[in-house]
């Protein structure tokens, strides 16, 4: 595909700061997917020439300048279809065509699924829960063209997007890449590490990026960070140090409320964002509020596990192509990030795996889903799996799955919202060290949710209420969204099994 203007949100300031700060439409992120009908200077001088005038309405002015959004999944019924053909029947309302670009949109060469509801782009690792799915599905091909789309993203751009937004072009998400590459694999054959090793080279670069600059006097750079022993791990980080576009106006509030300079502020706001877990009282420091959000002073111990995951994967890559020099580096990459992972991150006492706060040289004692990711990527031992196994039974099961964190904070992922991506890595964490009875009551506990939802609704949701399957999941800048791409892919993954 040939390179396209882009269009940034950003060039619209003006306008586009009145906007969000003046709320004229329920949802942030309205208005930066809207499409201009005309240039971004055409447009910011009609606004220039009218905006004091008396009759000026500025929600008309954007109607009459921009083409808004339509919800392309309005049309579809579910009804008097059961779940398993419903969910099949959605991936055709859900599937977005190569090319579709136009205002903030950066157009991609192939097809992928899009999770849903206001979220009208791909989004990173949304997709990866999605393709268990699309698996189960036999949907191979739209599998190998979303892979293909992260490829291409990573040769334009460097690194994988939050989403194909340009106002994403900041951070990535958790990188899923690996796993993808892997399940296609199980599809395709081998081959498929080959295919794809080049763009997953540039892609751990990205998150390494700034590793070679660390030294006892600069101890972080981007996302990469220097601990004792000369020891590297991965924090989450933006490239930008301003309110995000599609939440302007939220952001700028908690930056006024926060006793940090608002830049700051910014970036652990962004940093979240990044993580996947937007927002969660994890990154806050008091464990409670917004304003005092930290979230580029730690050490994410799942962010971790998936970079320790990206490093085996390119070992097997090179061990395919008996490349002994990269064999031998990578060997001790992931030796090293094994021993960080547990000397930085584990907690006997707790039974607990935490994030690790680099700043203060100790951990976040935080209990949180992420603590189940050294057990999918099978790097908690026995006795570690044993202890977060009893943690999970005691603390975050419940009659609808099992809950994000521990802690009630009116933020969506806290508690009493329970996701689909976290039930899956828990599930098959837990298999993996033989917890089986656990796993299959968290299974069925979560498949039991989204069924009695479904049933009130003919609808699959973002997230849920884990705690009370009788109220519906709330929290967060924005409703429930109902769709929903990685929902309906971890359903059917897990039905499967």
């Amino acid at each position: 595909m040939p390179n396209q203007q882009l269009f940034f949100i950003e060039s619209l300031r003006t306008l586009y700061e009145d906007v969000q700060t003046k709320r004229i439409f329920a949802d942030s992120k309205f208005f930066v997917d809207c499409v201009p009908k005309y240039a971004a200077d055409e447009i910011l001088k009609k606004y220039a020439d009218k905006r004091n005038t008396t009759e000026f309405n500025l929600k008309n002015f954007v109607g009459d300048n921009f083409i808004l959004p339509e919800e392309k999944i309005s049309a579809y019924s579910s009804a008097k279809k059961t779940i398993d053909i419903h969910l099949n029947d959605l991936w055709e309302e859900l599937k977005r065509t190569p090319g579709e670009s136009g205002g903030t949109l950066i157009p991609l060469p192939h097809q992928y699924i899009v999770p849903g509801g206001r979220f009208r782009e791909i989004y990173y690792w949304d997709s990866y829960f999605t393709m268990l799915g699309l698996q189960v599905s036999k949907r191979t091909a739209i599998i190998e063209n979303m892979l293909d789309n992260f490829a291409y993203l990573i040769n334009q751009f460097g690194f994988i997007p939050n989403g194909n937004r340009t106002y994403y072009l900041g951070r990535s998400q958790p990188p899923f890449f690996a796993l993808m590459i892997h399940l296609l694999s199980e599809e395709k054959g081998e081959t498929v590490f080959t295919k794809y090793q080049t763009a997953f080279e540039k892609e751990y670069n990205f998150w390494m990026l700034g590793e070679e600059q660390l030294n006892s006097e600069q101890q972080c750079c981007n996302r990469a960070v220097r601990l004792a022993d000369n020891m590297v791990m991965n924090r989450y980080w933006d490239s930008k140090d301003e309110p995000r576009p599609e939440a302007y106006d939220e952001d700028k509030h908690i930056a006024e409320t926060s006793p940090g300079i608002p830049s700051k502020t910014y970036l652990h706001i962004r940093a979240a964002a990044e993580s996947g877990w937007d927002f969660s009282s994890r990154w806050f420091a008091d464990k409670k509020e917004m304003k005092t959000i930290q979230t580029t002073d730690l050490i994410p111990v799942d962010l971790n596990c998936l970079l320790f995951f990206m490093e085996e994967s390119l070992l097997k890559m090179y061990k395919l192509q008996q490349h002994e020099i990269k064999i031998k580096e990578f060997q001790l990459k992931v030796e090293n990030r094994y021993k960080a992972i547990q000397e930085f991150c584990w907690n006997e006492k707790q039974g607990c795996f935490f994030d690790f706060n680099f700043i203060e040289h100790k951990q976040q004692e935080h209990f949180n889903l992420a603590t189940v990711f050294p057990l999918f990527f099978k790097i908690a031992t026995a006795e570690q799996a044993q202890k977060i196994a009893t943690l999970i039974k005691e603390k975050f099961l419940y009659s609808g799955g099992v809950v994000t964190t521990i802690y009630k904070t009116g933020q969506q992922w806290d508690a009493p919202n329970g996701w689909a991506p976290l039930q899956w890595m828990a599930y098959k964490g837990l298999m993996n060290y033989g917890f089986t009875e656990l796993a299959i009551t968290l299974k069925n506990n979560w498949l039991s949710n989204c069924e009695k939802v479904f049933a009130e609704t003919g609808k699959m949701m973002e997230k849920y209420n884990v705690m009370d399957t009788t109220v519906t999941a709330g929290g967060g800048e924005y409703p429930n969204q109902d769709g929903f791409g990685w929902t309906n892919g971890v359903y059917l993954k897990m039905k499967s099994e």
